[in-house]
C-alpha cells in the first residue's frame, strides 16, 4: 500500500510535468504529507501564504493527479502552524508523531549530543535542561527532534498540553490576537501548557511585541517547572536583533548544536530513508547519494523520493544514471542557504591570516583594517541583513559599514588584483 508520503511525491512528480521548477521549489519544496483520511489528503505546509496559495491555485490539479495514481476522488487539506497543533489533538497526534520519533533519528557524531539531550527532556521534562536550546542549519533534523520530544511525552505523559508553534506563527497569532481584542485567549493558550516547543525561534528577533510577549511567557513557564524547548539556525548570541533578556534567557538551559551529517552518517541516512520505503538501493547509489548532498538531510530525503517516483512511474531502472539525474533535479530547484555574517567572518579572518577577534577589535593597522572592510562589504553582498544589523555584528554603527562598504567597492573597481582576491575570497566561502 502506497505510504501518505510515497504518494505526496509521486503527484509532485506528476505536477512537474505541468509546473516550471521553481513553481514545484517554492510551494511543495518544504510540504509534507500528514495522512489520508476518510477520503482527505492532509498536507502540511511552513506558512500561511504557501497555504493558501496552494488551496487557491494547485488544489485542482494536485486532486486530479492524486486521482490518476489512486483512481480515488481525493479531496485535499492544507495545514500550518497552529492548524498542526489543532490536527495532533483531533487525530490524537498518532499520525504525525508516528513519522519523527527518537528511534527514526539516524545518529551520528554531529548530532550524538542534541539526540541525547533531546530525548533527556522527553523522559524528564523540566527536570535538567529547561530550556533546551538546539541550533544548526536548515533540514538537519531540528524538527524532527520536537517532533520526537512531543511524541515521547505525549505517549508517556498524556495529560500534559503541548504547544507547538514556529516563531513567526508565534508573531502572526499575536497581532491577530491584537486584532480580535483576544490577547488574553493567546497568553492563556501558550502560558498554560506544560510543554512548549518553539521552531526557528530566530524570527521573533527585531519584533519588540512579540518579543515582550514571549519574555513574559518564557518566565511563567520556567517559574511554573514548565519544559521550554527552542530551535534556531544559530546560537542564542548569535540572533541579530534579539532583546539581551531573552538571549540570556535562551542560554539559562542546555545548548546544543547539531551539524552536517558526516559521510557515513549520511549513508546510514539514505539506507534508512530508503528501508522506510520498502526499498534496498544498490551500493553505488547510496554512495553517489551520500557524496553528492552532504549540508541537507532534508535533500538527501528528497533525492530518494525523487529516485522512487521516476522508478515507479516511468519505469525507469535505479541506477547511477537515474541518480545524476535526480540529484541534479534536486541541485536545480533546492541552490542552498545563504551563507551567515559569522562563517564570512571566519573565512574572512582564515584567508587573510588572522584572528576574527582581530577583525572584531579595534586595531586600526593596514593589515587589520582591510580584512574588516572586506568582511563588511562581504556581509553586505552575500546576506540579507541591513547595514544596522552589519554593525551590531561587527562593533560598529552603520556608518563605519557603509564607508567600509564603499571603500572597498572603489578598490575593486580601480585594482584588478584587489578584485581578484575579493573573488577568490568570495568562491572560498561559497564552496564552504
Amino acid at each position: 500500500m502506497t505510504s501518505p508520503a510515497e504518494l505526496l511525491q509521486n503527484v509532485i512528480h506528476i505536477l512537474e510535468q505541468r509546473f516550471t521548477p521553481v513553481v514545484i521549489s517554492t510551494w511543495f519544496g518544504d510540504a509534507s504529507a500528514v495522512t489520508v483520511k476518510d477520503g482527505v489528503f492532509i498536507l502540511l505546509t511552513t506558512s500561511r501564504m504557501k497555504r493558501e496559495m496552494i488551496e487557491n491555485r494547485y488544489a485542482q490539479p494536485f486532486c486530479e493527479a492524486a486521482r490518476e495514481l489512486t483512481g480515488e476522488d481525493l479531496a485535499l487539506r492544507v495545514l500550518s502552524g497552529d492548524e498542526e497543533l489543532r490536527l495532533w489533538r483531533e487525530a490524537n497526534e498518532d499520525t504525525v508523531y508516528a513519522n519523527y520519533t527518537f528511534e527514526r533519528f539516524i545518529v551520528g557524531s554531529s548530532n550524538k549530543f542534541a539526540h541525547a539531550a533531546a530525548l533527556a527532556v522527553a523522559q524528564n521534562p523540566a527536570a535538567s535542561y529547561n530550556p533546551l536550546f538546539i541550533y544548526g542549519p536548515s533540514g538537519l533534523g531540528k524538527t524532527h527532534l520536537l517532533y520526537a520530544i512531543a511524541g515521547y511525552i505525549a505517549r508517556t505523559r498524556p495529560p500534559y498540553r503541548i504547544v507547538y508553534v514556529k516563531g513567526d506563527d508565534f508573531t502572526n497569532e499575536l497581532i491577530s490576537a491584537i486584532q480580535r481584542s483576544n490577547v488574553e485567549g493567546f497568553r492563556e493558550k501558550y502560558r498554560m501548557a506544560d510543554l512548549l516547543l518553539v521552531d526557528d525561534i530566530q524570527f521573533i528577533a527585531g519584533k519588540i511585541s512579540t518579543q515582550e510577549e514571549f519574555f513574559h511567557t518564557f518566565n511563567t513557564l520556567h517559574e511554573s517547572g514548565k519544559q521550554i524547548v527552542l530551535t534556531s539556525d544559530r546560537k542564542p548570541k548569535e540572533i541579530l536583533t534579539l532583546e539581551d533578556r531573552l538571549q540570556s534567557r535562551f542560554e539559562w538551559g542546555l545548548i546544543a548544536d547539531i551539524q552536517p551529517p558526516d559521510f557515513e552518517t549520511r549513508m546510514a541516512l539514505v539506507n534508512a530513508k530508503a528501508e522506510m520505503r520498502g526499498v534496498e538501493l544498490p551500493p553505488d547509489v547510496v554512495e553517489y547519494i551520500a557524496s553528492s548532498i552532504t549540508n541537507n538531510v532534508r535533500q538527501l530525503e528528497g533525492a530518494i523520493n525523487k529516485i522512487l517516483a521516476k522508478h515507479t512511474l516511468m519505469k525507469q531502472p535505479i541506477d547511477i544514471k537515474l541518480t545524476e539525474e535526480c540529484v541534479q533535479d534536486i541541485f536545480k530547484t533546492n541552490p542552498g542557504l545563504k551563507p551567515t555574517a559569522e562563517l564570512i567572518l571566519d573565512e574572512t579572518a582564515n584567508f587573510y591570516n588572522i584572528t576574527p577577534d582581530r577583525i572584531l577589535g579595534t586595531a586600526k593597522t593596514k593589515d587589520v583594517v582591510m580584512p574588516r572592510q572586506v568582511a563588511m562589504y562581504l556581509i553586505r553582498e552575500m546576506t540579507n541583513l541591513s547595514l544596522p544589523e552589519i554593525g551590531r555584528f561587527m562593533g560598529r554603527n552603520h556608518t563605519t559599514v557603509l564607508y567600509s562598504i564603499e571603500k572597498t567597492q572603489e578598490q575593486i573597481e580601480k585594482d584588478d588584483a584587489f578584485a581578484s582576491t575579493v573573488n577568490a575570497l568570495k568562491k572560498n566561502i561559497q564552496n564552504h
